[in-house]
């Protein structure tokens, strides 16, 4: 019996990955499906389809420091047009996590995550959307409290902007939903 049976296989980015959403990007053959249809290709510094490469090939640092997977929206346009199935919006959603756990996500992420925290959190507490209030904790969490100020008057007097948004009646329906899913990602 030769010393290398011993030895444990180390897993690969992409074997790890598989292993913890069940995704397997190496079934990826670099079609460009994905890219093709992402609207939001112009502001990423990798195509989806570069990203699932750099996943394939082991590039933890660039996949994960990436400005991409903190641009996608989510939309599962890549996931749709993918003939091997690939879940690719799950890939960037696991990615997200991971460059987190890491402390690896590129500098931009701080502002996605302040919106995504006032997002939910505007939901949490009426049940829906209500655009200035969670502007505003935006904003606040985003320390970006000039950028955009001369649309708030605009959108006001078009009638686009509520000052008071109308929580829903079941508030408590939503709060077992958020209870719910609080221990799942």
């Amino acid at each position: 019996m030769s010393a290398h049976h011993d030895v444990p296989h180390e897993k690969t980015f992409a074997e790890d990955l598989a292993a913890r959403t069940g995704i397997d990007v190496r079934k990826c053959y670099q079609c460009g499906k994905c890219t093709a249809g992402c609207p939001m290709v112009p502001d990423m510094d990798y195509t989806p389809s570069q990203i699932m490469r750099l996943v394939q090939v082991g590039d933890r640092d660039a996949a994960l420091g990436s400005r991409t997977i903190w641009f996608c929206a989510s939309c599962f346009t890549c996931s749709t047009r993918c003939p091997q199935e690939v879940k690719i919006a799950e890939v960037m959603d696991a990615l997200r996590e991971q460059a987190l756990r890491e402390k690896k996500a590129h500098p931009r992420a701080r502002k996605v995550l302040a919106f995504l925290k006032s997002f939910l959190g505007s939901v949490r507490r009426t049940g829906r959307l209500h655009e200035v209030g969670m502007v505003m904790e935006y904003k606040t969490r985003a320390r970006d409290f000039f950028s955009d100020v001369l649309l708030a008057p605009v959108m006001f007097l078009k009638g686009k902007l509520k000052l008071f948004g109308k929580p829903v009646k079941d508030r408590q329906a939503v709060a077992r939903i958020f209870e719910r899913t609080a221990g799942t990602k």
